[in-house]
Formats: structure tokens, C-alpha cells, sequence
């Protein structure tokens, strides 16, 4: 009696199988990006804190009920922006020759010095604290706005869209130092604490 040969596999569309089937996960699958606010820390440095005086901070505080206590008075978010901006542009000092404020000795010296603190509670809404965070950043941007328009005849936001975009004909280094000027008059400083 002869033996029976065993049969084969064909494996030769095995790997066919495979690569399809990798194919597939490959498509179907959707992996996660992360989301959250963009910022940009400043770097660590060793050197002594400065010596901020009481007047150049501007205390936002946000409960866990999603109240907002601006230099120790009830405010709703809506005021926040022009409160803000009467701060930020005041110019106690006389240091800032092209502030607009009240001059006010007893309120921020000038953009420069000026700090906003932004606290808020763990309870804190996340929708709230970004509205709230959301007036804050557009009263830098008022500010900006009105400095640019001053001096070069166009907003700050036009100026950085031009920046950015490809097409843009004219000289982009001179834009970039224009809006960098802009920058230097209205720095942003917000201080965020949890």
C-alpha cells in the first residue's frame, strides 16, 4: 500500500489576507488628539521675583457657583472686558504716553506693569472659566487693536493675518517688527491659578 500524500495549505493568499485585513484597521481606526487651551508658559528662571505693587494686579476670582469677583465687587462676565481695558489702559504713572485711561494713581501704572490674576475654584464650570478667560484675552486684543490702527492705519488682527498669510505681497519682516512693537506696548500677562 502506497502512502497518501498529505494535502497542502495554500498559504500563498494568507498574506493577501493579512495585508487586507491590516489595510482595514488602518482606516477604520481613529486615534485621539489631544485638545485643550493653547498656551504658552513662561521659561523657568532662577532670578529673584520682581517686586509687583498691589495696584498693577487685577484680581478676577471665579467660585464654584460660576461668580466673578473683580477687584472685590460682584461683576457679570459681560462687564468684564471694558473693566479690564479701563485697567490695562490707564496709565497712573505717565509713564505711557499713548494710554487713553482715566490716569487714575491708585490703578495700574501702565500696560507694561500690568498684570491680570485669573483664579478660580475646582467647582468652576469649564464653560464659565473659558468665557471668562475668553473677555480677558479680548481686552488685550481691544487694546492692540486701537494701538495698531493708530499707528500703521490697521487692526492688529489684520496685521496678523497678513503675517501669516503666504500670499501676503508686502514685507513681512517690517509687518512682523510692527506687530511685535504692538505686542511690547500691550503685553500680555495673565496669571492663572487653579
Amino acid at each position: 500500500m502506497s502512502k497518501r500524500a498529505a494535502p497542502e495549505v495554500n498559504a500563498g493568499s494568507m498574506a493577501d489576507i493579512a495585508f487586507l485585513l491590516l489595510i482595514f484597521f488602518l482606516v477604520t481606526t481613529t486615534i485621539e488628539v489631544d485638545s485643550g487651551l493653547n498656551r504658552k508658559l513662561p521659561p523657568i528662571e532662577e532670578t529673584e521675583p520682581p517686586i509687583i505693587k498691589q495696584k498693577n494686579i487685577f484680581t478676577v476670582l471665579l467660585n464654584g457657583n460660576d461668580q466673578l469677583l473683580v477687584e472685590d465687587e460682584i461683576m457679570e462676565v459681560k462687564d468684564l472686558r471694558e473693566a479690564a481695558i479701563a485697567f490695562l489702559d490707564n496709565g497712573g504713572d505717565g509713564s505711557c504716553d499713548y494710554c487713553k485711561g482715566k490716569k487714575d494713581p491708585e490703578s495700574s501704572d501702565n500696560p507694561a506693569k500690568a498684570i491680570i490674576s485669573l483664579k478660580n475654584e475646582r467647582e468652576t464650570s469649564y464653560k464659565q472659566y473659558i468665557a471668562v478667560q475668553n473677555e480677558l484675552v479680548a481686552a488685550y486684543n481691544v487694546l492692540r487693536n486701537k494701538r495698531a490702527e493708530a499707528l500703521y492705519g490697521k487692526t492688529f488682527t489684520e496685521m496678523e493675518a497678513n503675517a501669516n498669510d503666504v500670499n501676503w505681497p508686502g514685507n513681512k519682516e517690517r509687518l512682523k517688527d510692527q506687530i511685535e512693537k504692538i505686542k511690547l506696548d500691550y503685553p500680555q500677562k495673565l496669571s492663572e491659578v487653579q
